[in-house]
């Protein structure tokens, strides 16, 4: 059959008609944009209220941590104080004992949250946070170190030693992972627990050589018991700090994205680097010379909070800090109910929990990716 005969002519149109099978490109593409859209879809929710709906949460766990405790208290001896405006037994423990420890644990929450999520940003990991990268061991060492040599040194001194041993432990640590692939997502934190365990080694076993290991036990286990009024104002500094992190919430957004293309848009990848490293530490070392450590809040909020509202820090930040610090009340709510009138460690309350969601955050990205 020739090529020209009407034959041939017919089978080549009808041939022609047929679609044509999509390439892999396509096929990756048309995903990728399936992916996008259920992206935009999950992200539907208004920012402004995941924000209120945090904040009326938080306010009511604020009602019932200062409703709970030991001692005696009831609302209606602070309405008769505030009547006949007079001081009395309630209103003294709720201004001396209550009001400081519900204070202090908001500003714990919302400073390891914000700090984990700047160190995540900065080494671009979703999997770490201030106790996987040294920083909290690093800041307890330095602690313990200058508590031994100068022990009738000042508070600032002692946070200022703390702050620098913490930012020294996470510069080694960037050092030991500088070979790591950046897609190894799940080697870093690995190497981060691994660090920080030698570094808790190396605290406990000169805590043990000078008898120190009690003192050592206030700094490891985060706890609010001992917080009164005139003990806890430094951690006003970690809500400055936090404060700062807001304002330059861009160009943290920016250097996450890469080295390329903050260097495209004229950003110092290393002194925002530098920035939020310093940031990190001097949070870290202002909790645990104040209540201790507290382990996971760094970890968990904010991988909850990216899931729901992206990784946008200006947008994400605000609800970050709301739910790291009502996670921390939630917590400490359990911790004091659980055995009344005897109190568990917040840090061991929120050790179990960040576990359990440490390990589902693990098993379930890759399924994500």
């Amino acid at each position: 059959m020739s090529l020209f005969s009407p034959r041939a002519q017919a089978s080549v149109k009808s041939s022609s008609a047929l679609p044509a099978a999509p390439s892999s490109w396509q096929q990756r593409a048309s995903s990728g944009s399936r992916y996008v859209r259920d992206k935009q879809r999950r992200a539907a929710i208004p920012p402004w209220l995941i924000n209120t709906a945090s904040l009326m949460i938080m306010g009511l766990l604020v009602l019932l941590s200062l409703s709970i405790g030991v001692a005696d208290f009831s609302w209606s001896g602070i309405l008769q104080s505030l009547v006949s405006q007079s001081a009395n037994s309630d209103s003294s423990l709720l201004l001396i004992s209550r009001l400081p420890r519900t204070i202090a644990i908001i500003l714990t929450g919302v400073a390891m949250a914000v700090a984990g999520m700047i160190i995540q940003v900065v080494l671009k990991n979703r999997f770490v946070e201030p106790s996987m990268v040294g920083a909290t061991q690093s800041a307890a060492l330095g602690l313990l170190v200058v508590s031994l040599l100068f022990p009738a040194s000042a508070l600032l001194v002692k946070m200022g030693v703390a702050t620098l041993a913490a930012v020294g432990g996470m510069m080694l640590f960037m050092l030991l992972i500088h070979r790591v692939p950046p897609t190894d997502f799940l080697m870093i934190p690995l190497i981060g627990i691994v660090f920080g365990g030698i570094i808790e080694a190396v605290t406990t076993f000169i805590a043990y050589q000078t008898e120190s290991l009690q003192m050592l036990s206030v700094w490891q286990f985060g706890d609010f018991s001992s917080v009164l009024a005139g003990r806890y104002e430094l951690l006003w500094l970690t809500g400055a700090l936090c404060v700062l992190a807001y304002i330059i919430a861009d160009k943290l957004t920016i250097v996450g994205l890469g080295d390329n293309i903050a260097l495209n848009l004229g950003i110092s990848k290393r002194q925002v680097t530098w920035l939020g490293v310093g940031m990190v530490a001097m949070m870290s070392a202002v909790v645990v010379v104040t209540v201790g450590m507290i382990p996971f809040i760094g970890l968990v909020v904010p991988n909850i909070v990216s899931r729901i509202m992206g990784d946008k820090l200006r947008r994400s930040l605000p609800a970050v800090a709301l739910l790291g610090a009502s996670a921390v009340l939630l917590c400490d709510i359990i911790g004091r109910s659980i055995r009344y009138p005897f109190e568990v460690p917040v840090a061991t309350v929120f050790g179990v929990v960040g576990t359990v969601l440490f390990l589902w955050l693990l098993l379930r990205a890759p399924a994500e990716q």
